[in-house]
C-alpha cells in the first residue's frame, strides 16, 4: 500500500492526523434528538466520552444546548453547569475536546478548562462576543452555515441553488470571522446538515463537498442519525423514518463518502462504524 502523504487541509493547532478525523458527540443535554438526555449527568457524560475515545475518535465535542428544531435555549448559568466539569475532566484525561456552544462565556470557561476548539453552530452570530472571545485565545473555530435558531421548526429554508447560496454565505461568514481576528489557518467550516434545509439540500450538499472545499478552508460534516438519513432509509416517502439510533449504519456511509471527497472531519454520535469507514476511506486513498 501506498504511504501518500494526507494533503487534506487541518487545523493549525491541532493533531494533523493521517486521514478525515472522528470528532464522537457528547450530549450534556436532557432533550437531545439523537440519545434522550442518556448522559445529561456529569458523570455519564464523562464516561461517554472517554468510551467513544476508546472506540476511536479523535477528538469529543462537549454541548450543553440541543439545537434540535424546536429546543428552547437554556440560560447561561446552565449551559455552564453542564458543560465545563465535563470538558475539564476529559481534557485532564488527555482528551482533544470541542466546546459546542453559541454563547462566548461558554466558551471562553470551556477553553480555560482546556478545550481545544470552538464549534459554534451559528458561527458567531449568536453572540456578538463570540468571536473577539475566540480570537484572543487563538483557538481553532468551526463556522457553521446558519440561518437563525430552529424554535418552532425548519426555518429559511428556501433555495434557488443550494451548494452556491451556501458556499456564498459561508464565504460571507468566514470573512466577517477573520476580521474579527481568528486566523485564516484556524477557521474550520460546515455546512450546516438539517439546518434550514430538506432532506434533498442535505443530499446536494453532500454531492458537492469539493465546492466547499474550495473555500479553502478544513471541512467538517456533521450528518450523524439526522433526519435526511431517516428520509432516505424510509421504505417510501410515506413511510415513518426509523428512530434517530437505527441510522448509525448509514451515518457510517456518509462518513466514508465525506472522508473520500476530503473532509477534515466527521461528527458523530457512535463511533466504532465510522472510524472503521474513514480508515478503509483513507487505505483507498493510499492504493491509488
Amino acid at each position: 500500500m501506498s504511504k501518500q502523504t494526507d494533503r487534506r487541509p487541518h487545523p493549525a493547532g491541532l493533531t494533523a492526523w493521517d486521514r478525515c478525523a472522528v470528532m464522537g458527540v457528547v450530549n450534556v443535554t436532557p432533550d437531545s434528538f439523537s440519545d434522550g438526555g442518556r448522559f445529561f449527568d456529569t458523570t455519564a457524560a464523562i464516561k461517554h466520552g472517554l468510551h467513544l475515545v476508546a472506540e476511536g475518535a479523535d477528538l469529543v465535542d462537549v454541548g450543553g444546548e440541543s439545537t434540535r428544531p424546536g429546543a428552547t435555549r437554556v440560560d447561561e448559568d446552565e449551559e455552564l453547569r453542564r458543560v465545563v466539569p465535563v470538558v475539564r475532566d476529559l481534557a485532564s484525561e488527555g482528551v482533544t475536546v470541542s466546546v459546542d456552544t453559541m454563547r462566548a462565556s461558554v466558551a471562553a470557561r470551556a477553553l480555560a478548562a482546556g478545550a481545544a476548539l470552538v464549534n459554534d453552530v451559528s458561527g458567531g452570530l449568536a453572540d456578538p462576543r463570540m468571536i473577539p472571545a475566540v480570537a484572543d485565545t487563538g483557538a481553532p473555530f468551526v463556522v457553521m452555515h446558519w440561518r437563525g435558531l430552529l424554535e418552532g421548526g425548519n426555518v429559511k429554508g428556501e433555495y434557488a441553488d443550494v451548494v452556491t447560496e451556501v458556499g456564498d454565505e459561508l464565504r460571507t461568514r468566514v470573512d466577517a470571522v477573520l476580521e474579527g481576528g481568528i486566523a485564516p489557518d484556524r477557521v474550520v467550516v460546515d455546512p450546516g446538515l438539517g439546518f434550514s434545509k430538506n432532506a434533498d439540500h442535505d443530499l446536494t450538499l453532500l454531492a458537492h463537498l469539493d465546492r466547499l472545499l474550495g473555500l479553502g478552508h478544513p471541512l467538517l460534516v456533521a450528518a450523524s442519525r439526522k433526519r435526511f438519513l431517516g428520509r432516505v432509509l424510509a421504505a417510501d416517502p410515506d413511510a415513518a423514518p426509523p428512530p434517530a439510533r437505527e441510522r448509525d449504519a448509514a451515518t457510517a456511509a456518509v462518513s466514508a463518502l465525506a472522508a473520500h471527497a476530503g473532509a477534515w472531519a466527521v461528527r458523530v454520535h457512535e463511533v466504532r462504524a465510522t472510524a472503521d469507514a474513514v480508515r478503509v476511506a483513507r487505505a483507498v486513498e493510499g492504493a491509488r
